[in-house]
């Protein structure tokens, strides 16, 4: 009987500390977010954490010129595609890849697809494990985009984030 309560009493242990520990569990910041569509023939499936612009400067400041960046928030981004798909005119391979942007100020930026799909954010990144390079214009859109978005078109795909559209063609 004495073994039943000890029991007992470590079950309800055990089930308040995993209460407690849900109810003190915060949303994050740059929430999780994942957009899925066909381009083409393929399924795509991008996953990525979602900042928000919150009045900070963020093309050159928040996000730097002329570094890799992991093209969103806490773990980076992964562009996931069931087929072979052209990518701005070059072969990119069926599977999972983290993706990063080289963002410039005045030049075309860098879109990178690499083969180490699990990473957090860009600070390991080994520019020896890129499948593909390829050079993308930016353009400037006319209304503030707040949180980050990803979108999936029948013609590729676009980051959007503050006045940034950074489009990417697929075929």
């Amino acid at each position: 009987m004495k073994k039943l309560q000890q029991l007992l009493l470590i079950a309800t242990a055990v089930t308040c500390s995993a209460i407690a520990s849900a109810q003190n569990a915060k949303p994050r910041v740059s929430p999780p977010q994942s957009v899925t569509g066909k381009v083409r023939h393929a399924t795509v499936t991008i996953n990525y954490s979602s900042p928000s612009v919150k009045g900070r400067t963020i093309w050159g400041a928040l996000v730097p010129y002329d570094k890799v960046w992991r093209a969103g928030a806490n773990e980076a981004t992964t562009f996931e595609t069931d087929k072979d798909i052209m990518v701005e005119d070059k072969l990119l391979p069926a599977g999972k890849y983290s993706f990063f942007l080289l963002p410039r100020e005045n030049a075309q930026w860098t879109a990178i697809f690499n083969k180490e799909a699990k990473q957090w954010g860009a600070f390991k990144y080994d520019e020896s494990k890129d499948q593909l390079r390829v050079d993308v214009k930016p353009t400037v859109l006319r209304d503030t985009v707040q949180a980050l978005d990803y979108r999936i078109t029948r013609r590729g795909f676009s980051l959007d984030w503050e006045k940034v559209s950074v489009p990417i063609s697929i075929k």
